[in-house]
């Protein structure tokens, strides 16, 4: 009888895991993906969305498009998960699992903080993007504020690029002059573990007119006079707003008696977690990695390793090491990239390399492998 594997969740974790396991076990293995949603779409594809730069349609990848040896792809709800027997509920019936493997990803809770969801723009979710095509090209004069409401979220870089981004295209309009931007973030720095960005950031900011407010979060928008009202008590007027929302973890998974503190606890080496047979990848755990695709990505290779040494009686992987390099847009078609190391020593390095034209061909390829790897694209 084939092993068993059931991964909840095709994003970068899943995606990545569900593709090593096919290409190594061909039909040798039973493997089913669940993910609720038809289409995956990349992190970044949002911001071109959120721009104009790209249609909605453009970025969505069709989970239909997954053809692979011992793979099968179920779009379901899933309504339970029981991680000590590692059996798994969905609308449609049950999955019994021999290596369970939990890459669902993080959710976002607006109603966290008052106020965004009749105040606001939230720009981390493909409907809220969407919908921000048609408010930012009406923005042609104020204040214009991109905030976090809490930390951890995802894709650290993100809040920065959609200042810098809005700045370009209130440029473009010929409108700037009459516009103030301001980013409030939770951290002192733009990029905490490489002060290279940081600063990189900060400069950009710095001549582009761009206010950073430091370690502040959103607590609340008090949308009839139009102000955001700070986690230190202070506020901001606003015309524009554009939000980064709480992140937590799913229902289900909140359900399933798998958290502390809001997240899924993994052994940072392996991923596993405190149920045997059981694993948890990407921004769903408390790994201490950021909440990026490709951290997911990385934690995933590790796993679909150690289930090869486990089913073919291999060595066992080297240590999780918490590396991998995120791209970020600077504007005017320049791209920088910052490479971060987590867990590997003492405490996280960075180190950054300058925005260019030629990492903004880098950050295609990255987009375009991973289609082509994924999904025969």
């Amino acid at each position: 009888m084939n092993p068993r594997v059931v991964v909840l969740g095709a994003g970068f974790g899943g995606l990545e895991l569900a593709t090593i396991l096919s290409d190594s076990l061909r039909d040798r293995t039973d493997l089913t993906l669940i993910d609720k949603s038809e289409t995956f779409v990349f992190g970044y594809s949002k911001l071109d969305v959120m721009f104009g730069r790209a249609t909605p349609e453009a970025v969505r990848l069709p989970y239909r498009k997954i053809v692979k040896p011992g793979v099968r792809f179920r779009r379901e709800v899933i309504t339970a998960i029981d991680p000590v027997a590692r059996r798994v509920t969905t609308e449609a019936g049950a999955y019994d699992a021999d290596v369970l493997v939990v890459a669902l990803g993080a959710d976002y809770d607006l109603n966290a903080t008052p106020g965004l969801v009749e105040g606001g723009n939230e720009f981390y979710s493909l409907a809220g993007a969407e919908r921000l095509r048609e408010v930012i090209p009406a923005f042609d004069r104020g204040h214009a504020i991109v905030g976090v409401a809490s930390a951890p979220f995802k894709c650290p870089p993100a809040p920065s690029e959609a200042a810098l981004l809005l700045h370009d295209r209130l440029v473009a309009r010929g409108v700037r002059d009459a516009c103030e931007i301001s980013l409030v973030m939770p951290f002192g720095v733009p990029i905490p573990p490489s002060p290279d960005t940081s600063r990189a950031l900060l400069a950009a900011f710095a001549e582009r007119g761009i206010r950073y407010v430091p370690d502040r979060v959103v607590r609340a928008l008090d949308p009839s006079r139009r102000v955001a009202v700070l986690g230190d008590g202070s506020e901001m007027p606003y015309d524009l707003f554009l939000g980064i929302p709480k992140h937590c973890v799913p229902k289900v998974v909140a359900a399933s008696g798998m958290t502390e503190g809001g997240w899924i606890p993994v052994d940072k080496k392996t991923l596993a977690t405190r149920f045997p047979g059981v694993y948890a990848v990407g921004d769903v755990t408390s790994v201490g990695t950021p909440k990026a695709g490709v951290f997911s990505e990385g934690a995933a290779r590790v796993v679909a390793a150690s289930i090869l040494a486990e089913l073919q009686g291999g060595e066992r992987p080297a240590p999780y090491a918490g590396a991998g390099a995120c791209y970020v847009e600077f504007g005017a078609g320049r791209v920088g990239r910052v490479d971060v190391d987590f867990l590997s020593g003492l405490k996280p390095t960075g180190s950054f390399t300058e925005p260019s034209a030629a990492l903004a061909r880098e950050k295609h390829h990255f987009g375009s492998s991973r289609r082509a790897r994924w999904f025969g694209l």
